[in-house]
């Protein structure tokens, strides 16, 4: 099962079962993905939609910082609920030792000696880790190990 079809799944179980706010989010998602199937004029794959999902995540991530600073946790805690659903279409987070081996691994493999072969490693890496690690903090160990 694609997870396009999870989501429509998801999305009918959640209408027989009168969870609005689950509703609303599985919508937003199928609205993200269709928006970029017409832009691009393509059907995406599983990839492309985790990619999808894990931007709406991010700017849901931001919004609750934003949020927060304004003071309106009302707002903060609508937007967490709605990563927590987002979540669930996510594949499992790597641990911070799994991404470290990766780091390392992709050190290797590129022969990168400094800070100037940062993009080599990321390349190597965000195909392998994309969904399933935050890459801002894999940027911040490439970066780090790259400074020894």
């Amino acid at each position: 099962m694609t997870l396009k079809e999870k989501l429509s799944d998801d999305m009918k179980a959640a209408m027989r079962a009168k969870e609005s706010e689950k509703l609303a989010t599985i919508r937003l998602i199928n609205a993200a993905i269709k928006q970029r199937e017409v832009d691009e004029r393509i059907e995406l794959g599983d990839d492309q939609v985790l990619s999808v999902i894990e931007k709406m995540i991010k700017q849901r991530k931001d919004s609750i910082t934003q949020f927060e600073a304004g003071g309106r946790q009302d707002l903060a805690d609508k937007e967490k609920a709605e990563i927590s659903v987002l979540a669930a279409y996510m594949p499992a987070q790597m641990s911070e030792a799994e991404v470290q081996a990766a780091v390392l691994a992709a050190i290797q493999q590129t022969a990168a000696g400094g800070p100037q072969d940062m993009g080599k490693v990321m390349a190597v890496l965000k195909p392998t880790l994309a969904g399933r690690a935050d890459m801002t903090a894999v940027s911040g160990m490439v970066k780090a190990a790259l400074a020894k």
